[in-house]
């Protein structure tokens, strides 16, 4: 099931399969890689990554002085991966013209003792899109989360390969490139604006700090316009991942994944959050078109 939400030349899909965001463009101008109605996403497009972004390092991590075991859902590599709901269907509790909340509750999974809601609530105004996730702890002792998504965005009629990318991070992580876990501490980087082709990237960056609005900016921009995905500031990560292609379209493409913590969080412990019971948690992030050219 799909559920379209618009508002002036605003328009958004959100599939029902894992709250997926599968479209967003303003006045037929596309601002995300999309893909066809009724596909899988490709490459993890448009997920929702909770109650952990990125990689769970062999799928097992310790909480309480136990050790849990989580499903292994990336074989190769031998990790748990993005979290518990990105394939579950979401059911949508809210919806108006230009906006749509989807909920999911989460229950007796294997490695995960504790049992929580997820909320999705999408929304398009004359400004963009903004994207809102809401955790609340159902269970009765303190959970450990973190939260990401995984869009793709696109700079509007310019092409990625021709776009500069800047980034708001002041830290790079290495990442083993075998299993794509931490392999050392996040080290300081001066600011990140590159040419997409001229970098090949599968990298986490931490230490995102908001502008003088308060939010985190990451930036695509190139000939004829671009695209701005901003976050409050608890998303202190991203992951980028520049694909050489993209089902669907010619050139390349751009993963900017904000994320409130960074790969294997569970077992280090860095930036991880706690949902209290009773206390539910929500945090923004969004995309705006930049019109003009770089």
């Amino acid at each position: 099931m799909e559920i379209e939400i618009s508002s002036g030349g605003a328009r958004a899909v959100i599939t029902t399969a894992g709250a997926t965001l599968r479209l967003f463009e303003v006045d037929g101008v596309a601002y995300l890689e999309t893909f066809p109605a009724g596909e899988a996403p490709p490459m993890g497009s448009g997920a929702v990554l909770v109650p952990w972004p990125n990689r769970v390092a062999g799928a097992r991590w310790t909480h309480g002085g136990k050790t849990l075991d989580l499903d292994v859902t990336e074989p190769a590599r031998g990790n748990a991966s993005h979290g518990l709901v990105r394939r579950e269907t979401w059911t949508v509790v809210g919806s108006t013209a230009d906006s749509a909340t989807l909920a999911v509750t989460i229950d007796g999974r294997p490695g995960w003792p504790f049992p929580f809601r997820a909320t999705m609530t999408y929304a398009v105004d004359a400004t963009g899109l903004t994207v809102t996730h809401g955790v609340e702890n159902l269970g009765t002792e303190p959970m450990p989360f973190g939260v990401g998504a995984h869009p793709y965005p696109r700079p509007g009629r310019a092409e990625v390969d021709d776009c500069v990318l800047a980034l708001a991070a002041g830290t790079h992580l290495p990442l083993d490139p075998e299993r794509m876990v931490p392999s050392g501490p996040a080290t300081p980087i001066a600011r990140f604006s590159q040419l997409v082709r001229e970098v090949t990237l599968d990298d986490a960056f931490g230490g995102c700090l908001p502008s003088a609005d308060g939010l985190v900016h990451h930036t695509l921009r190139g000939p004829g316009g671009g695209v701005d995905l901003w976050a409050d500031p608890v998303f202190g990560w991203v992951q980028v991942y520049t694909p050489d292609s993209f089902p669907g379209h010619d050139g390349g493409a751009v993963a900017i994944e904000p994320m409130t913590c960074p790969p294997d969080a569970l077992n280090s412990g860095t930036d991880l959050l706690t949902a209290l019971p009773g206390a539910p948690w929500a945090a923004s992030w969004g995309l705006r078109p930049i019109p003009g050219t770089r």
